[in-house]
């Protein structure tokens, strides 16, 4: 448990100048209002501001932004006030706080909506003062320390909001041991059998590891030193997170990963230097072919540099060797806050703004995407996957992200370049659009003025520019193809009655009627026309009453006799708008669970679809078409899911999934298992499921069984 003195002395370490005055006086405040208030632990409030501030200090962060981390609960937890934080700590001090305040008041509906909002807060907060965001990390992984003292669902969706958005931010900005900690620790949380399970087959295997990692370092050590170079060389298992990982991808069992220690020399050097410590790796052991990546000669975004490559060590196992300066070390382990500076609360300098060209573009997309889940949709997508470097015809390098294609690379380029683009070469082969772009691929787009956004496009580009400019364009289009049909539809209708579509146009009369009906213009009638949300004789009877047959009465759900009793559950399970007696049908694409968030579309002819608010086809249809949806609490109508399981294929494991899945009182309609000369097994059941409680906890009893790899619920 960290202590204030701790805290100060980590401070003066790293700046003798600093002014200690400020974080006593935070730290006073902090105790006194906190006082009485205590964690789920049991634990002193004041444990965790500390505990937070201890993080910030090791992060080797400024005095204020310390201070900020004992203070930054004060205003949201206690009746401490803004005007009283500015009056005893000062302008700066006070600004921080807000900015995390502002953060934590926000309050929405759904749990997904209040993580993109968030999340949209923080990143206007973090273009004004980016250790606004490093207080919160810090803060979250205080939090994510102490998460065993939560409730199960709280723990589960705080663990997955951690993956989802913080870790990869942490990686984001370079702070490697930061986003390590944050993804074992939501692993631990999300998959707590399956880091049992690990952890008894690792620890069989220990000492045997221990001599490994011992004799490398010493060989290692010894090549390294007589060819004159200064390092210092460690090795370390992985962290259970990446070995799972490594087991789904392979399809294997724990006892086939071979690769689970990886190796790292820092050298007191240059970077030349590096690359000859490369070389004497790979004169002692075999390098495994496409398993080099060189950061230094080209780094990540986010700064890092180092040079990983994988070699066959001794006894015939894989290990992977990362090789760095202690200059490259130091920034890979603090990223931006390994060489802070400040200019009036900003980040300093040209380099250092460089760094935070993907936080102007997030901005960007913040401006441009009204809707929260498609804008956590968006940034999810970059924030942020392996990268791919690629090649302009004239040899500027442009990053992408892992899986993009030469359509991504247009729209890198800009918006109008993809928008029109009709095909590409890659290093001078036409290739189709949805291939994927390798290392070092130069790429040539070729653009057609007669091409347009297509909605397939989807399906294969990957980065959250291609994908926002493309449902944009979709929506563009399809909008105003409702709004042709919608015109079409109602001038018929119109002709019917006797009446002109033009006349009353020119005259101003659908104006009213558009007020009234759509809250807008004629154009917006047109559409709500061709969307089907406004049948057009609604808009007759409006105009001329006597022409149009007179209106049906509204059928309305059948209330049981019984006062208080609520409607009759609705057949399908949900309500439209209140009602329970709408044509609704589930989207194939996500297949939505009674306890999935939903949103409802409008479809013509076809009634309401549900999709799931995670779907990503959702995003591409507009939200003119949204129509508000619930699940009927009511009712109890089984959904038909799957359910994929990979495990080991061995005798008996079949019998014990099934026995699982019916011990929960679960129908298995359909069954198919496939195995392959690996001794994988592959099972994909169609269960019919009342709801999505019910189907993780029968997920999370299968993730227990010996032998099982991983278990997903199919969406499409």
């Amino acid at each position: 448990m960290a202590r204030f003195n701790d805290v100060a002395d980590k401070v003066l370490e790293v700046n003798p100048q600093s002014d200690l005055s400020l974080l006593q006086r935070a730290y006073v405040f902090s105790a006194k209002v906190h006082e009485g208030q205590a964690r789920l632990s049991g634990e002193p409030y004041l444990v965790h501001p500390v505990e937070v501030a201890g993080i910030l200090a090791d992060m080797r962060l400024d005095e204020v932004t310390v201070a900020v981390g004992l203070l930054h609960d004060a205003v949201e937890d206690t009746l401490t006030t803004q005007d009283e934080i500015e009056r005893l700590f000062g302008e700066e001090v006070a600004f921080l706080v807000d900015g995390l305040t502002k953060i934590a008041r926000i309050e929405f509906t759904s749990v997904r909506e209040r993580q993109a909002e968030n999340f949209r807060k923080m990143l206007l907060a973090m273009s004004k003062d980016i250790r606004i965001l490093l207080v919160k990390l810090a803060d979250r992984l205080h939090n994510m320390r102490t998460l065993g003292f939560m409730e199960e669902d709280a723990r589960r969706r705080i663990a997955q909001e951690t993956l989802d958005i913080y870790a990869p931010l942490a990686h984001r900005l370079g702070i490697h041991w930061m986003k390590q900690e944050l993804e074992d620790l939501a692993f631990r949380a999300l998959k707590p059998a399956v880091v049992a399970e690990l952890e008894e087959g690792l620890r069989s295997s220990r000492q045997e590891r221990e001599r490994y990692v011992e004799a490398v370092i010493s060989v290692l050590s010894q090549k390294l030193v007589a060819a004159g170079l200064r390092c210092e060389v460690t090795g370390r298992l992985k962290d259970l997170a990446s070995i799972h990982a490594k087991m789904e991808a392979r399809g294997v069992g724990l006892d086939e990963i071979h690769d689970v220690i990886a190796f790292r020399v820092i050298l007191d050097g240059t970077k030349e230097q590096v690359y000859a410590a490369l070389g004497i790796v790979h004169g002692t052991w075999t390098p495994v072919p496409g398993r080099f990546k060189d950061y230094v000669a080209l780094p990540k975004p986010n700064g890092y540099q180092s040079l990983h490559t994988t070699v066959i060590g001794p006894y015939g196992e894989r290990m992977e060797v990362q090789i760095r300066t202690e200059e490259m070390h130091q920034n890979a382990e603090y990223g931006i806050a390994a060489h802070w500076s400040y200019k009036e609360g900003r980040v300093g300098d040209d380099e250092d703004a460089a760094k935070f060209a993907w936080l102007r573009q997030l901005l960007e997309w913040q401006r441009e995407l009204s809707d929260p889940h498609e804008f956590l949709d968006t940034v999810k997508v970059d924030l942020f996957p392996d990268e791919v470097f690629v090649f302009t015809p004239r040899g500027d390098v442009m990053n992408l992200p892992k899986g993009a294609t030469p359509l991504d690379f247009a729209y890198a380029i800009h918006s109008e370049v993809g928008a029109h683009c009709a095909g590409a070469r890659v290093n001078g082969k036409l290739v189709p659009l949805r291939h994927r772009l390798s290392d070092g691929d130069t790429v040539q787009i070729l653009t057609s003025t007669s091409q347009i956004p297509r909605k397939d496009w989807l399906e294969f580009v990957v980065s959250g520019r291609a994908r926002s400019k493309i449902r944009h364009a979709v929506r563009v289009a399809e909008k105003e193809r409702s709004r042709e049909l919608g015109r079409e539809i109602l001038e018929r209708e119109l002709r019917r009655a006797g009446l002109s579509l033009s006349k009353l146009l020119d005259s101003g009369s659908l104006d009213e009627v558009a007020r009234s009906e759509v809250g807008g213009v004629p154009e917006d009638l047109f559409s709500a026309v061709g969307y089907g949300t406004l049948p057009p004789i609604d808009v007759v009877r409006k105009l001329k009453p006597e022409a149009a047959p007179p209106a049906e009465p509204v059928a309305r759900p059948r209330r049981r006799r019984l006062f208080g009793r609520s409607p009759a559950p609705s057949s399908s399970g949900i309500r439209v708008s209140g009602q329970g007696d709408v044509l609704v049908r589930f989207a194939g694409c996500c297949a939505p669970l009674p306890g999935d968030e939903i949103s409802g579309f409008v479809t013509r002819g076809r009634g309401v679809t549900i999709h799931s608010k995670e779907c990503d086809k959702v995003f591409a249809l507009d939200p003119e078409r949204r129509i508000d949806v619930q699940w009927d609490a009511e009712a109890s109508v089984p959904r038909r899911v799957k359910v994929r399981i990979t495990s080991v294929d061995r005798p008996g494991i079949l019998a014990a999934i099934t026995k699982s899945i019916s011990s929960a009182g679960l129908n298995i309609d359909e069954a198919r298992v496939s195995t392959s000369p690996d001794q994988k097994a592959i099972s994909d059941f169609d269960v019919l499921v009342k709801d999505v409680r019910t189907l993780n906890a029968v997920m999370k009893e299968i993730e227990r069984i010996r032998g099982v790899i991983s278990v997903e619920r199919v969406r499409a």
